[in-house]
């Protein structure tokens, strides 16, 4: 079944906040998704609402901040980016680049480490290029993390990089269950500033997430956010 969405980015949160209470009594904060979720009397989940990272809630979905301080971090293969939004601002970003992918073979270095070996000059050179990718990483999020108070790590990296991430001589800032990391739910096409600056503006907004059946009971939420 097709999943339907609404921007309801012209309704304030705690509006928002108030009208899940009045018409979703059995509502559940999910703090690791950052996400509303909307059942019916009887627990069924009916809906979901994606919320801005930016604002910070507790359980009974009461507002402690709109302000909150988020690094988003997107990796590929060669390419990365680091953005800090303090409230809905972009106080700090950067990017990163390395020669990490056999241009011929369009895979990254990584990859073919599993299947060939690291024996020719080419194959050194970029294995050595993709150690000093994450250790730069690392030493960036380091001194950022140690320099300011971070709310939320948002994340954008496949399964294959995370190890590297994990595993770099300097060392992650951050563990694997760190319980401020949150999955970037929208597709980056490339890890630069560009693209990752479009992600974080999708995500300013809260949308809601909903099947057709369930639509009418979306109408409360989906008319206040016309």
């Amino acid at each position: 079944m097709n999943q339907l969405s609404a921007n309801l980015y012209h309704l304030p949160i705690q509006q928002l906040c108030t009208l899940v209470k009045q018409h979703f009594p059995a509502h559940e904060y999910h703090f690791k998704k950052h996400a509303i979720l909307l059942k019916d009397a009887d627990h069924n989940l009916t809906g979901t609402i994606r919320l801005p990272l930016h604002f910070i809630l507790n359980e009974d979905l009461s507002i402690v901040t709109g302000q909150a301080r988020v690094l988003y971090i997107s990796m590929e293969s060669g390419y990365a980016a680091v953005s800090m939004m303090e409230g809905v601002e972009n106080v700090y970003h950067t990017t990163f680049g390395a020669y990490m992918t056999r241009k011929k073979q369009g895979f990254s270095q990584i990859k073919y480490l599993k299947k060939k070996g690291k024996s020719r000059a080419g194959s050194r050179v970029r294995l050595a290029e993709t150690i000093e990718f994450f250790e730069k990483i690392n030493l960036t999020l380091t001194e950022l993390l140690e320099t300011y108070s971070i709310d939320r790590l948002a994340l954008n990296c496949n399964t294959t990089l995370m190890p590297y991430l994990y595993q770099s001589k300097v060392k992650c800032p951050f563990e694997k269950n760190d319980p401020r990391l949150y999955k970037i739910p929208v597709h980056i096409p490339q890890s630069n500033f560009t693209q990752l600056e479009a992600a974080i503006k999708k995500l300013k907004a809260p949308t809601l997430f909903y099947e057709e059946p369930n639509k009418r009971l979306m109408e409360p939420l989906i008319v206040a956010g016309v």
